[in-house]
């Protein structure tokens, strides 16, 4: 346990991260829980096992949970079509669109690609932010009005120009707006607003006590950490208080929730145990195990459920985890259940090495050393020619863009945001490169009919290829 702690020291040191709380809990009793740093470094206040931190995506697996539920109740089936619930969902392919499950959605395999609808979703409380000035965002927050509601982002989705990736089912890419949605059909399915039915069905029977949307329902509960973000100046990296809360009413259900590592290991006991918490059944066993089905391949080795990222041989068990990213924060969450593992990882930076963080936890928990690998991938054999097929500038719907080009040695780099990987060929058109901290990551390039490269899966979502004007 030690050598966590010092491992995790060294992380934060280097990233520049205030605050972290490490958790790991086996047969559901906690059996390590750390806080290191600070929630807020200017009152140099600790953090502990009860401090609030944001979660971020791991919202998206509360949503499955609620969503299974109403299956359970028989008030819908995930393989529902949405448009039997959202008749105003529309894209530019009525067919297709209609062949869209609420599965789909919550598999993140409905076809939409990344869209910048949840900056305009989180417009109003970024435009208020001075912390955003101050790290110079290049995102143009004018460039459409606030979107508030559902309707709004159903209006937003079909006033796009944008093609559908495939096939519902085929094609896997991190969707926001498709989590949203469910929230939609959450409310409409069920009669209460998201917010109020997750709270009565799943933060209150899991005994949550410190989980919520917004920090004014924890009353004058006050172990909240102040969130940080950084900004790049000629010293470096400069890491600042930013405490406002982003919010997007439209999309909570995407990533908005805020808890705690005592709160989000309860949470991870419905996962372990087969659906319930304590003496508390939230789900049926059934559903827990269609949560972690195999609904899209991500890497050779793991898989998306519903809400969550699935290794199913995972040194002899399945890894079940999800992480989640806003501004201020990074989280992780993992659960082993042939183990009775559960682990967490909170931090009050985004960007912060929250992924290393848990992979380390997991080696802990498991009595392995810090810093063993959790993936690794064979070499590929591919020839100097095949690469050029590569090459190009790659962007998202939510900013995010990389290049790939050809480095000093003849192989690919990836360049991602001013900084340059080499590109390691581990399979067909599939590449892994190297973090600074040691983090292995993957990426595969996506071929149309005529096997010319269009797309590249990375970071879980599909980035398109710019076209050159001949």
């Amino acid at each position: 346990m030690e050598q966590l702690k010092a491992y995790a020291e060294k992380l934060m040191e280097t990233a520049k991260l205030p605050g972290t709380f490490i958790g790991i809990a086996k047969e559901g009793e906690l059996v390590y829980t750390k806080g290191i740093g600070y929630r807020d470094a200017e009152q140099q206040a600790g953090v502990t096992l009860d401090t609030v931190f944001g979660i971020g995506s791991i919202t998206k697996s509360f949503t499955c949970v609620a969503i299974m539920q109403l299956q359970e109740a028989g008030k819908l089936s995930v393989d529902d079509p949405v448009v039997k619930y959202l008749p105003e969902f529309r894209t530019k392919d009525e067919e297709l669109t209609k062949k869209i499950t609420i599965g789909h959605f919550m598999s993140h395999t409905s076809g939409l690609p990344s869209l910048p609808s949840l900056y305009y979703a989180m417009r109003r409380s970024m435009e208020i932010d001075p912390a955003l000035k101050e790290t110079g965002s290049k995102f143009d927050l004018t460039a459409h009005e606030p979107i508030d509601t559902y309707e709004q982002l159903m209006a937003f989705i079909d006033e796009l120009d944008v093609e559908l990736l495939g096939e519902p089912g085929t094609e896997f890419s991190y969707s926001n707006d498709g989590y949203a949605l469910l929230g939609a059909i959450i409310e409409r399915v069920s009669g209460q607003t998201y917010e109020s039915f997750l709270k009565e069905h799943l933060l209150d029977p899991a005994n949550m006590k410190h989980t919520a949307f917004f920090t004014e329902d924890l009353g004058d509960y006050d172990n909240i950490t102040t969130l940080y973000t950084s900004k790049k100046t000629e010293e470096g990296k400069e890491v600042f208080a930013a405490p406002l809360w982003w919010d997007a009413p439209s999309m909570r259900a995407a990533g908005f929730l805020k808890s705690t590592g005592r709160d989000m290991l309860s949470y991870a006991e419905i996962f372990r145990t087969g659906g319930t918490v304590g003496e508390n059944r939230i789900l049926s066993k059934e559903s827990v195990q269609q949560m972690i089905g195999n609904y899209a391949g991500l890497e050779p080795s793991r898989h998306y459920g519903y809400g969550f990222m699935v290794t199913p041989e995972f040194r002899g068990g399945t890894l079940i985890e999800h992480g989640g990213a806003l501004k201020g924060i990074a989280a992780q969450l993992c659960i082993v259940p042939e183990e009775n593992i559960t682990c967490v990882v909170l931090t009050n930076l985004d960007g912060a090495p929250s992924a290393e963080l848990l992979a380390a936890t997991i080696n802990t928990a498991q009595s392995l050393p810090v810093e063993e690998s959790i993936v690794s991938y064979s070499d590929y054999p591919v020839s100097s020619d095949e690469l050029e097929a590569f090459t190009g500038v790659y962007k998202s719907g939510e900013g995010e863009q990389v290049q790939v080009s050809f480095g000093d040695g003849g192989g690919l780099v990836l360049t991602m945001q001013g900084t340059d990987y080499s590109l390691r060929p581990v399979g067909e058109d599939s590449f892994a490169f190297e973090m600074s901290t040691g983090l292995v990551k993957w990426i595969r390039f996506i071929r149309d009919d005529s096997g010319s490269v269009i797309r590249v899966s990375f970071h879980f979502r599909q980035l398109i290829k710019e076209i050159k004007e001949a």
